[in-house]
């Protein structure tokens, strides 16, 4: 690749319909009808960072299929490099209902393509230049994907690349949780940077882990970073050696639809971090975009320029 290619960051894992249902605060059962969004926490965080003028890579599996084609072409709207993006012919693309709501949301998944990565398929040489790598527990839940993610956090971290992952953690998606989490210490020893919220400590820990204990924890694990996610009340970042940060949630008058918060924030502090900015300043960045997120149904709007001025970028 020639200096204007080199890629900033590579999202790896799930990529997948969202059907997020109309009637707001319904569960799924009563829930009489759907709109389709893109979905996928590492793809969110991807078509975030590319409408943040980033340079963005993907690895991902979608079937050969309606809904691969509609997937294919937004990114392709969205100028992301899509040499790691792999389609599938024995498996769908993989579809999640999901329920709308101001708090945690309530989904049931039908996965097929998504877990098919394939490691021979890998973009090696996009791994060994990208600046970061980032994952989630959803996308590491299941085999092949789960070593073919690996295998290429592994090539990244040895080029130099920053790694990343969201714990995302839910027993539906990985019923062994002393699996997950030997998993996501592994990871942790590449001096990863963690975002979680306080439903995902919960869920892979097995009951409500404090803080200080998670923090003292995924740092022994090897953790450069981590930020934890309080809902309304903002988020914490604890780094090892110094007191952990803590900002408030930005002020939302009416929220619209929580699917994807954590990925909006996740966006606003990666995006910060790529650009070398504070770690109060990347917390800071994660909470406005959350903020936008919450505003809209389905993604953060395509408005960069409104985005920007929003961010003081």
């Amino acid at each position: 690749m020639d200096q204007k290619q080199q890629l900033d960051i590579i999202c790896a894992g799930e990529t997948l319909i969202d059907f997020i249902g109309n009637q707001k605060e319904r569960p799924i059962a009563e829930i009489k009808d759907y709109h389709r969004y893109l979905g996928g926490s590492p793809t969110n965080v991807a078509m975030n960072l590319a409408r943040f003028g980033l340079n963005v890579g993907l690895i991902a599996a979608i079937g050969k299929d309606g809904f691969g084609t509609y997937i294919k072409e937004r990114f392709e709207e969205a100028d992301i490099n899509l040499n790691g993006l792999q389609e599938v012919e024995t498996h769908p693309t993989t579809v999640i209902f999901v329920s709308r709501t101001e708090g945690s949301p309530e989904f049931i998944p039908m996965r097929a393509a998504d877990y098919q990565i394939s490691a021979d398929k890998l973009p090696t040489q996009d791994l060994k230049s990208t600046r970061l790598f980032h994952c989630s527990c959803f996308g590491l839940s299941k085999q092949p994907a789960r070593d073919s993610i690996l295998k290429a956090a592994s090539i990244a971290h040895a080029a130099g690349a920053s790694v990343s992952i969201d714990i995302n953690y839910a027993p539906s998606i990985w019923p062994d949780r002393a699996e997950a989490l030997e998993v996501v210490k592994n990871y942790c020893q590449y001096g990863a940077l963690i975002k979680a919220s306080l439903d995902d400590v919960e869920r892979i820990f097995g009951y409500a882990m404090e803080p200080k204990e998670l923090f003292k924890t995924l740092h022994d694990w090897g953790a450069k970073m981590i930020c934890l996610t309080l809902g309304k009340k903002g988020a914490m970042l604890s780094q090892p050696g110094v007191d952990p940060i803590e900002l408030p949630a930005m002020k939302v008058e009416k929220i619209m639809d929580a699917t994807g918060a954590g990925d909006a924030f996740w966006s606003g502090f990666l995006f910060a971090y790529l650009k070398e900015m504070s770690p109060r300043d990347c917390m800071s960045t994660g909470l406005k975009t959350a903020a936008i997120k919450l505003q809209n149904v389905g993604r953060i709007p395509d408005y960069a320029s409104m985005l920007h001025t929003v961010l003081n970028l």
